[in-house]
């Protein structure tokens, strides 16, 4: 077992590992943050970790709370992008006097007015989970799916008998590929329609396929999830070549936009990030890290609320701001502060 050795101000570097271990182990998508140098004064030191999840959650210390606002936000993107990213914080505008961000390839620099007058650089790392495909059945077309699948990275999953399948597929389940020659074939569709697995694959000829779904009672577009024959058109005889076109159409379909779209409606690594801009000291900030119509339920945007300050003050809507201080600011004068960030 590694030594566990504090980091400043934040959870030890031992326990930082055993969450990122955890939060793996559940498939749970989240984005490490590193601190990779510090310019004085910053309370921030280079080797500061923290992991930012899916729904905003900061877990570890990358700098005081101006600074917690900015990663949450970049992070949050990196993890719907899938792309590593430096960010760069300076409480200095651009040269041109604006605000805005500076975006390169690979590095993003943001300006941070409330910063205590320091710079921070911090490498933002997002930690996906795998795509996770069940294979139920143990056909050779089975056998070859379950040889190939570890060399794209995916995980495989290998069930079988009528309890294969149960009403919850695993965690991270993107793919499920029945296999199993007309053994049990209606209760594992059923069970891989009702979880709303993605990619949802039959094994069987047109004519065979086409039989299974009419004895199944299911919508048009239930019958539409269900890829039967599975895989591309490649001309594949063999089961290692029809496992390849399985595994190119699995592919086809968890990386489309309409299924990454889909698995951020629910919360996961796509999730679009809801932002506002603080009306004080113009920065953007996270109201949450679920996509808007999954912010309307009220536990998320009270979680929100837990974590972004926010006021009622004033005529209009409701404001959001990077720290208690801007909020306090805003609530002296309202009006003054709305007509700035109109301006």
């Amino acid at each position: 077992m590694s030594p566990v050795v504090p980091t400043p101000l934040g959870m030890p570097l031992g326990t930082i590992e055993a969450r990122m271990a955890e939060l793996t182990g559940r498939h749970v998508p989240f984005v490490k943050a590193t601190v990779v140098r510090a310019r004085r004064p910053a309370s921030a030191r280079p080797g500061d970790t923290a992991l930012v999840l899916a729904d905003g959650r900061i877990e570890g210390f990358v700098g005081g709370v101006c600074a917690e606002a900015t990663v949450r936000v970049q992070a949050l993107r990196t993890l719907r992008s899938g792309e590593p990213l430096l960010l760069r914080i300076s409480p200095r505008h651009r040269a041109d006097g604006t605000g805005e961000a500076v975006v390169e390839e690979g590095a993003v620099s943001v300006s941070n007015p409330c910063l205590s007058g320091g710079e921070l650089e911090i490498f933002l790392e997002p930690l996906r989970p795998a795509p996770h495909v069940v294979v139920f059945g143990e056909s050779p077309i089975a056998r070859a799916v379950l040889a190939f699948g570890p060399v794209l990275g995916y995980g495989i999953t290998s069930v079988s008998g009528a309890d294969g399948l149960s009403t919850e597929a695993p965690a991270g389940t993107r793919a499920v590929l029945i296999a199993s020659h007309g053994r049990d074939e209606e209760p594992a569709l059923l069970s891989a329609l009702r979880a709303g697995v993605p990619y949802i694959g039959l094994v069987a000829s047109p004519r065979r396929g086409a039989a299974v779904l009419a004895g199944l009672d299911l919508d048009e577009e239930q019958r539409a999830r269900v890829h039967t024959p599975a895989g591309l058109w490649i001309g594949a005889r063999t089961p290692g070549e029809i496992a390849l076109s399985i595994l190119a159409e699995v592919v086809q379909v968890v990386r489309s936009p309409e299924a990454e779209s889909a698995e951020g409606a629910r919360g996961g690594a796509s999730a679009v990030p809801v932002t506002a801009i603080d009306p004080v000291c113009g920065m953007e900030v996270s109201i949450t890290g679920v996509a808007p119509q999954v912010a309307e339920a009220a536990e998320a945007a009270e979680a929100a609320e837990a974590r972004t300050p926010y006021s009622d003050a004033g005529d209009g809507d409701r404001q959001w701001f990077c720290c208690a201080a801007c909020r306090e600011a805003y609530e002296k004068d309202p009006a003054r502060h709305v007509e700035a960030g109109a301006q």
